[in-house]
C-alpha cells in the first residue's frame, strides 16, 4: 500500500492514513472486498505506532469505508453511491470555497470564475 506521510503541515498522521486509504476507495484502487494490511504490518511500513494505524482504521470504519473482523483483518466495504456522493461534494465545496476566496482576494470576476469552470468541466 502505497501511503506518504509527511512531518510537515501539521496534519496528524492518522489523518494523512485515513485520507489516503479513503482517496484509494473512491478512485477505485482499492475495491469492495480487498483486504487491507493488518494495522500491525501498515505500521510497521509506515514506520508510526499501531495506535496511530489503529487510529486510522476506526476512523475509515466509523465512516463505513472498512468493515473490522476480528481474527480475520479489515476489508473495503460495499460503496454506498449516495456517501460516496456527499463525500464527493464536501470536498468541492472545500475546493471551489478557497477557489472564490482567492478569486475574490485577486478582482477575479464571478463571471470569470464561471467561464474557467466551464472551461474545466468540458475537457
Amino acid at each position: 500500500m502505497n501511503i506518504i506521510i509527511t512531518n510537515s503541515g501539521g496534519v496528524p498522521i492518522y489523518e494523512q492514513i485515513s485520507s489516503q486509504i479513503k482517496g484509494m476507495i473512491l478512485l477505485g484502487t482499492l475495491k469492495e472486498g480487498d483486504a487491507l494490511p493488518s494495522m500491525r504490518a501498515l505500521a510497521q511500513d509506515l514506520r508510526v505506532s499501531v495506535i496511530t494505524t489503529k487510529r486510522a482504521y476506526e476512523i475509515l470504519e466509523s465512516e463505513g469505508f472498512i468493515q473490522s473482523f476480528t481474527g480475520r483483518g479489515s476489508f473495503v466495504s460495499a460503496a454506498d453511491p449516495a456517501m460516496l456522493k456527499e463525500i464527493n461534494l464536501r470536498e468541492i465545496e472545500t475546493l471551489l470555497s478557497k477557489a472564490v476566496e482567492i478569486a475574490k482576494r485577486s478582482g477575479i470576476e464571478k463571471s470569470e470564475l464561471s467561464e474557467i469552470l466551464d472551461i474545466y468541466f468540458e475537457e
